[in-house]
């Protein structure tokens, strides 16, 4: 048995992180002004090649304040992958609007051209396509289905930070990308978040609605109803030192999933997220066991924690959750999020991740497997 407990996630702080937490802290800007949150603002757009990067104390922020600057309101469609982080869905019913729940993919378990067509409707406003685990939408079908039915685009990009597709960034197809910050991510400010948008209009609605929608010429007065979402100076700081070392650490993750997918290659029952050949980026390796029940995937996470291997479950698909069991989210069936679900497992997946470490990881799960479907 493996002594150290090998975590599902962890950050790493390889840079300038603690000289330029200390640099906001010696300076007394520590709240939402101060010379960081304007630098990393400028290094993300610039990565993304975009006129404009908002940054939110959190991902969550960061769709909720999209879909409030882009208009959705009370009433309002807005079409949502049913195989997501429970974010996607939310913020669009903190708009008092109504996420229609779609399937997904089976190969890329992302959301399904096909089943958005179907569930377009006269009150359809709004799409979130969702890079799930780092894996790029199709967005050539998407973009094309929104731009002939004139639909808001919002990509969730909070697993995607470095993905391509097309050769292009995601995050840069839509009218606002949005990312996540969270402890876990590609790069982390512990909570954060961020808006990217070439788009004039919105960049300005979002900066204002960031800031309790208060007139951006005249101190304390307020034209909208707004919120406080905007990321500290503290934040910020450690913002722009991961984003110093971007390509480091997407390539570092590469590797991880490199080894992973060599563990794996003479198993057949390890099913991976389909690439299309596109710029996927390894959040968290995150593989289907073809063929298990809901209660041996759980015997086999069992299994592995007995190992001292930290995993998790794919997450569960939307329409199952008790708040969601009405027909204006439910329009239809959902083979393919509920099978990727059953059957799903994510894998420790972090930077210091060794490669002696994944190979255990690998076999100790090949022997779980076996150990719990005899």
């Amino acid at each position: 048995m493996n002594e150290k407990k090998i975590n599902i996630a962890q950050p790493s702080f390889l840079g300038n992180e603690k000289k330029y937490v200390l640099d906001a802290l010696e300076s007394g800007w520590i709240s939402s002004i101060g010379k960081y949150i304007e630098s990393f603002e400028k290094a993300f757009a610039d990565y993304h090649g975009v006129k404009y990067a908002i940054a939110t104390h959190n991902g969550t922020i960061a769709l909720h304040l999209a879909l409030a600057a882009a208009g959705i309101k009370n009433g309002d469609e807005v079409i949502v992958p049913d195989l997501t982080f429970i974010a996607t869905s939310n913020s669009v019913r903190y708009c008092n609007a109504i996420p229609v729940l779609v399937d997904v993919e089976q190969d890329d378990w992302n959301i399904s051209p096909d089943e958005m067509i179907k569930n377009v409707t006269t009150k359809t406003r709004a799409v979130i396509p969702v890079h799930l685990y780092g894996n790029p939408v199709r967005l050539k079908e998407i973009t094309e289905i929104a731009h002939t039915r004139k639909l808001i685009v919002i990509e969730d990009c909070a697993e995607a930070l470095g993905a391509k597709y097309s050769g292009m960034k995601t995050g840069t197809f839509g009218d606002i990308g949005c990312f996540s910050f969270f402890g876990n991510k590609i790069i982390t400010t512990g909570e954060g978040g961020m808006c990217i948008t070439n788009n004039d209009e919105l960049a300005e609605r979002m900066r204002i609605l960031r800031d309790h929608g208060m007139n951006r010429t005249k101190k304390y007065w307020y034209d909208h109803l707004g919120f406080n979402y905007r990321m500290t100076n503290m934040q910020a700081a450690v913002g722009l030192a991961q984003m110093e070392q971007l390509n480091d650490l997407l390539a570092r993750r590469d590797h991880i999933y490199q080894t992973y997918q060599n563990c794996f290659s003479n198993s057949p029952g390890i099913v991976l997220q389909s690439t299309h050949g596109q710029r996927s980026v390894n959040w968290i390796f995150t593989i289907r066991m073809k063929g298990l029940t809901l209660t041996q995937r759980d015997a086999v996470m069992d299994a592995m924690k007995k190992r001292q291997i930290d995993t998790r479950p794919v997450f569960y698909p939307i329409h199952e959750m008790p708040f969601y069991q009405h027909s204006d989210f439910i329009r239809g069936t959902y083979p393919n999020s509920s099978v990727i679900s059953r059957e799903g497992i994510s894998l420790p997946t972090y930077i210091g991740l060794q490669d002696e470490e994944i190979h255990y990881i690998a076999d100790s799960l090949l022997a779980s497997i076996q150990q719990c479907t005899l």
